[in-house]
């Protein structure tokens, strides 16, 4: 019998599963024209809308860009552009939500004043918000969802879904301080006290209707206690917000006998914030045991415990610097020990000037030569001009730079890259030519040095005596 009712069940269920497939299950659509008329424009608009409810999404798309290209003129093209947005998201899938989404987008650009635009912005909002995952997975649909809700809620601040955007966001709030807490506890079960601490302050500051808020607040009371007597201002701080914003937590108690030890002052509890507290608990959301075991093999986060009233804040999410940082190292420059400033020389004359240390390096000095010493000096070469101007900048560089496409870019770059290096090729093959000259008039100038030295010798030689026993010359007799 039970064999029975599993089969006739799946039976149904294939049956409806076909039906819907083939396009007879008709879900209406939320925008009609009511007006009756028999125009071409109207009768292909109906058409089409015919189709979307019955699920023949490319033949409604099909219609309705056939509407669009031939009444250019129709007062029914803004519909038409919104049903076909309507068409991609209806279909659904990663590709179908992505082309509604530039769909709704291309919408409020052509049509911002319309009525439809707040729902096109909504739809935006609600095609990140169905992506969503849990905590511990990618943020990006959270985020994205994040950015368009808030963009509804600035941008059409009167629509009836801004206020329905406005729980959206209290609900992806929800969403990504869980996600930090999760960090945050992750930290301290590690010992990385510090980290904690500023995982649990930062999240509290963004999200102070997180339904945990008064947990963090409590945990990073604990991790600045295990920092030690320094972050004691911290730790008072943390038990003050505890008993003044979440008076009716359970660590209310406990963080007001905490500040009664320390001797701290003890803040009274905010009306308005017990007033949004009380409400929380009597509007919660309770998920029995059934939905807490399928929760476990959903995709979809659970945000039964997100708040339901307060105004959900409009800053992104910042993260901000621990408390064990110190000032100095925080805010970079701002007591003058780590500035640093970089100077580039004003042309490659500049380098030149130094000693050449890549010509041979390691290699020991040379001993002066004592002729060399005894010379007199070489006479200064006069120093050679040399353009050190700047070129003029171009003001139109930036526009050329942007107009081109990366690989133009790129060939630019390797063409100044070139030009740049023939330059120094060319400027150390000038001083090397200078140097051989140099080093040409200072040997010449050590070999006529020399010269003279010797000829100034044999002049002052004086002449040698004959030696003794030898014969006497005699001169020849006259005939």
């Amino acid at each position: 019998m039970v064999r029975n009712a599993i089969r006739s069940t799946a039976v149904v269920l294939a049956v409806a599963v076909l039906l819907g497939g083939c396009g007879i299950r008709r879900k209406k659509y939320a925008n009609p024209i009511t007006k009756d008329t028999q125009q071409p424009d109207k009768v292909l608009f109906d058409k089409a809308i015919n189709d979307i409810e019955h699920s023949r999404f490319e033949v409604a798309r099909l219609l309705l860009q056939n509407l669009i290209n031939t009444y250019d003129t129709s007062e029914y093209l803004a519909k038409a552009k919104l049903a076909i947005a309507d068409a991609w998201f209806r279909e659904g899938g990663s590709h179908g939500l992505a082309q509604a989404e530039a769909e709704y987008k291309d919408f409020i650009l052509f049509y911002p004043a319309m009525e439809e635009a707040a729902e096109a912005q909504e739809k935006v909002c609600d095609i990140h918000y169905k992506q969503m995952e849990k905590p511990d997975r990618d943020p990006m649909h959270a985020l994205r969802a994040e950015q368009e809700c808030k963009q509804l809620i600035l941008q059409f601040p009167n629509s009836k879904f801004a206020p329905l955007a406005q729980q959206k966001l209290r609900d992806i709030q929800e969403l990504l301080a869980d996600s930090e807490f999760r960090v945050g506890t992750l930290y301290q079960k590690k010992g990385s006290f510090p980290a904690a601490a500023n995982r649990f302050q930062a999240m509290v500051d963004q999200f102070p209707i997180y339904s945990k808020a008064d947990e963090a607040l409590w945990q990073a009371a604990e991790s600045y206690h295990r920092m030690g007597d320094k972050f004691e201002n911290q730790q008072a701080t943390a038990y003050q917000r505890i008993v003044k914003d979440y008076p009716l937590s359970v660590h209310a108690e406990d963080a007001r006998a905490q500040l009664e030890v320390m001797k701290r002052t003890v803040p009274e509890a905010d009306t308005v914030a017990m007033a949004r507290m009380k409400y929380e608990m009597e509007n919660h959301t309770k998920v029995g045991l059934p939905g807490q075991f399928w929760g476990l093999f959903r995709s979809r986060p659970d945000l039964s415990q997100a708040a339901k009233s307060g105004t959900p804040p409009m800053e992104g999410y910042r993260p901000t610097i621990p408390a064990s940082v110190p000032a100095t190292a925080a805010n970079p420059g701002a007591l003058g020990s780590n500035e640093v400033s970089i100077s580039n020389p004003g042309s490659d004359s500049e380098i030149d000037k130094g000693k050449e240390v890549r010509a041979n390096p390691g290699a020991p000095e040379a001993a002066p030569d004592a002729a060399a010493a005894a010379a007199p000096a070489a006479p200064a070469t006069p120093p050679v001009a040399e353009n050190t101007a700047k070129p003029a900048a171009d003001p139109n560089a930036a526009v050329k730079q942007a107009s081109m496409t990366p690989a133009q870019q790129k060939k630019e770059y390797q063409k100044q890259l070139k030009q740049q290096q023939d330059s120094v090729k060319k400027s150390q093959t000038d001083r090397k030519k200078k140097e051989a000259e140099l080093q040409a008039k200072i040997k010449e100038q050590k070999r006529k040095s020399k010269a003279k030295q010797d000829e100034q010798k044999q002049e002052e030689k004086p002449p040698q005596p004959a030696p003794t026993g030898a014969p006497a010359t005699v001169p020849p007799v006259k005939q």
